[in-house]
């Protein structure tokens, strides 16, 4: 592989420039001709960040770039999902019991061939991946491959991987199996315990004992969101706009550390693909970003991704079920995975439903009946399709409609604008095919209330009958198509705080559509009241903010503007609750004195600012089940409602009790910024924003530690962006809160995580004269020959 100096423009007295000096030598740019047999090359410009902007002339080269320049920041994180997948954990990283279910999990998927026979059929991007995908995906895995063939794992500079073993070459199938992964997040593979647990009764016919934890905590769940994700967003259209262009709020919550980071870049094929940014890590295709006339976001939909099927089960055999009259038995397949213990072997058991799945004290296996599940995104191979074809899109209305062919979001909705001012929300997820006449026809009744209070679907599983069937206009069977799932498109704005689809915009209420995707006419979360009434005040110019209506300087203020809004409904009832009544209760009996809780929350600013003193106390009151009102709600005033807090409930007063003896250590009048922090190597970040149950819409999660504080992010606002789609291409701001890389020797391991601190950003880079003006520009070009 021969090495060519690369070419540096701009500025490089900065950190960024330093790391580019260690990058003045790549491979060279392929000569061979570009296709499966060719080669591969890339341009790389890293801007200001680190941010890769990459240019290729086909998306085999393409993909070659975004692997390589993901390795270049996080091939540990790459490394262990490969290792995930390969069900490889527990002779990688510990026996636990954690490892080896997730290890049964994805080996059962492994001896199954689940991915092969996703790749499988016609490439059109809807039976089986488009050979564009195909190519970024093998570009992929041969970019990663080279920068550690280039670098060698012993002089990797991140220390969670540098010289271990499992750290090796990637194929196409290990990224496929990684995506396939993602695809289940909150169907199979959120029920993997459960499905790893479920075992066939005992010969006396009593239940197995089983435990898992991580089915039960899906099913207790009150919507479909995978446990530690969610997101605000806004689409703004030209009446509420000073420019009368789309503009958009991407605001993801996800976990700031692992392989479901984000990960910022611009990706370009002249004439045929260009768009800016982010991905999860280890993805190829950008996820959530705008090109020069459409911008799109996501947000985590309500909608369930499974359908629980009850068996009755054949007399004498419990592992043969009854069907239309007829047994049919179970397909049994013994799965074994090394563990530095020995083999371990489970036995899994699967219906033409799905596999059999045990929550234990909730669907159990017995000697009578046993429940399996669907899972259409177990055959979502359109995923990145979908995403390619959305980064194509040249209006709202092209977006559309390739949602449409493809219904390819696994567990997410999307909030959408264009250059012509036009707005979209869609649940066009993957749903199953629950209508109103099935669930009323073939959910037993014991599972009535269950599906009417959370939307899971228990069906009958022994007649045909009740099987999900097919809608005419569904891209595939089992799912519901187009035509059952809400969408919107105005001219103002739709939101989306992962409530339902309800309330997208409160004049034109999304109603009559089948339980499984979401509720209607139900209270909504304060985030959710908080996220439209930002908009309807900014909009009226009522917020505080200079003029009316959105720009991005403002929509940026908006956002980080760190309202509580559940302090801005309760706290002053709440003070004047606490300093009359100062002696209160714990839960555990504890006598506490409130009073310097009082103090604080007087004192308080009502926003969750680095500087703001005691928000901590109330977000610990929310946190405790404080937020308890009075007044109900009204289905004709859901943002405003309800309202006054109940200061007659005893339970007010416990709850501020409990926060206190919760903060036990922390000073009750506690800047933010100094209890609140994100650590970088040595350095505390001090970080904003606050939980959602306080009523804040810039979410941050963490736990508290006595005495200390939040010294930890969990998960939150993650890649933040607001974007203007105006006539002179898209301009507007964006930032990665955790920083591009997850390695504590990259120079781009903290420098926005300080940014974002301080609410600044860095700005959108489309056009050639955005990227060209920044200061920090390096160049450099990637690629192989292929032999």
């Amino acid at each position: 592989m021969r090495r060519r100096p690369a070419r540096r423009l701009g500025a490089a007295a900065t950190a960024l420039g330093l790391f580019a000096a260690a990058l003045t030598v790549t491979a060279t740019p392929a000569t061979a001709a570009p296709g499966h047999g060719g080669g591969y090359q890339a341009l790389i410009q890293r801007a200001s960040y680190g941010v890769p902007h990459i240019t290729a002339r086909d998306f085999a080269g393409l993909g070659y770039g975004v692997g390589y320049a993901q390795a270049e920041d996080n091939i540990c994180l790459i490394a262990e999902t490969v290792v995930t997948v390969n069900a490889q954990r527990s002779r990688t990283f510990g026996g636990s019991e954690e490892n080896v279910t997730s290890d049964l999990f994805h080996q059962k998927a492994i001896d199954g061939r689940v991915v092969e026979r996703l790749l499988a059929g016609p490439r059109d991007g809807v039976h089986s991946p488009s050979g564009e995908v195909r190519d970024q995906v093998r570009g992929f895995a041969a970019g990663y491959n080279a920068h550690l063939r280039r670098t060698g794992v012993d002089r990797l500079t991140d220390p969670a991987c540098a010289g271990k073993p499992w750290v090796r070459p990637i194929s196409e199938r290990d990224l496929w199996r990684a995506h396939w992964a993602r695809m289940v997040r909150a169907s199979s593979g959120a029920l993997a315990d459960g499905i790893v647990a479920a075992t066939p009764p005992r010969a006396d016919g009593t239940s197995a004992p089983a435990s898992a934890p991580q089915a039960t905590s899906i099913v207790d769940a009150s919507d479909g969101a995978p446990a530690g994700v969610g997101s605000n967003a806004y689409a703004l259209g030209r009446d509420t706009t000073v420019g009368r262009s789309g503009m958009l709020l991407a605001n993801p919550h996800f976990p700031w550390d692992g392989d479901e980071r984000f990960y910022r870049m611009r990706l370009k094929i002249p004439g045929r693909y260009d768009v800016e940014g982010a991905a999860l890590v280890g993805d190829p295709l950008v996820e959530i970003g705008h090109n020069g006339r459409v911008a799109w976001t996501h947000t985590v939909s309500t909608a369930r991704r499974f359908v629980w099927h009850r068996l009755t089960l054949a007399p004498g055999d419990p592992t043969s079920y009854l069907h239309d009259g007829r047994p049919r038995k179970m397909t049994a397949r013994t799965v074994t995975v090394r563990t530095p213990g020995g083999p371990v072997s489970r036995t899994f058991h699967d219906t033409h439903f799905g596999p059999v799945v045990v929550v234990p004290g909730r669907f159990d296996w017995t000697a009578d009946t046993a429940y399996a599940i669907s899972d259409p995104n177990a055959a979502n191979n359109r995923a990145l399709d979908g995403w390619l074809a959305m980064g194509r899109a040249r209006s709202v209305g092209d977006l559309r409609a390739a949602l449409d062919r493809r219904q390819f979001l696994p567990w997410v909705n999307v909030i959408a604008s264009d250059d012509r001012g036009r707005a979209l929300y869609a649940d066009h997820s993957v749903v199953p095919r629950v209508t109103d006449d099935l669930a009323a026809t073939c959910i037993p009744a014991p599972f009535r209330p269950l599906y009417a209070s959370s939307g899971q679907a228990v069906l009958d599983g022994s007649r045909s009958a009740c099987e999900l069937g097919a809608d005419p206009d569904a891209a595939v069977p089992g799912i519901l198509g187009p035509a059952r799932l809400p969408t919107l498109v105005r001219s103002d704005y739709v939101t989306n705080s992962n409530d339902s689809y309800w309330l997208a915009n409160p004049e034109q209420r999304l109603e009559g559509f089948p339980r499984i995707i979401g509720d209607e006419r139900t209270e909504r979360s304060l985030r959710t009241r908080l996220g439209l009434l930002q908009v309807q005040q900014r909009v009226a110019g009522t917020d505080g903010l200079p003029g009316a209506g959105f720009t991005t300087g403002n929509l940026w203020q908006v956002t980080l503007g760190n309202r509580a809004y559940g302090g801005e409904l309760v706290r002053d009832d709440l003070v004047r609750l606490c300093e009359a009544n100062p002696d209160a209760t714990a839960s555990d009996g504890t006598p506490v004195d409130l009073t310097a809780a009082c103090a604080a929350l007087r004192g308080w600013d009502l926003r969750v600012d680095l500087d703001s003193r005691g928000s901590h106390v109330f977000t610990e009151f929310a946190r405790e089940g404080g937020m308890r009102f009075a007044d109900p709600f009204d289905p004709a005033a859901p943002v405003t409602t309800p309202h006054r807090l109940a200061v007659d409930d005893p339970k007010v007063r416990t709850a501020l009790a409990d926060a206190v003896r919760a903060l036990d250590g922390v000073p009750l009048d506690a800047r933010l910024g100094d209890i609140q922090t994100e650590p970088r190597g040595d350095e505390r970040i001090p970080i904003h924003g606050g939980w959602p149950e306080a009523g804040i819409f810039n979410m941050t999660i963490n736990v508290l530690e006595p005495g200390i504080g939040y010294p930890k992010v969990r998960h939150g606002t993650s890649y933040l962006m607001a974007v203007e789609l105006g006539r002179d291409g898209p301009s507007g701001r964006q930032i990665l809160t955790y920083s591009q890389s997850a390695n504590p020797n990259s120079p781009w391991y903290a420098d926005q995580t300080r940014r974002y601190s301080g609410k600044g950003f860095d700005t959108i880079k489309f056009t050639e004269k955005q990227l060209r003006a920044d200061p920090n520009l390096i160049t450099y070009r990637v690629g192989e020959r292929r032999h």
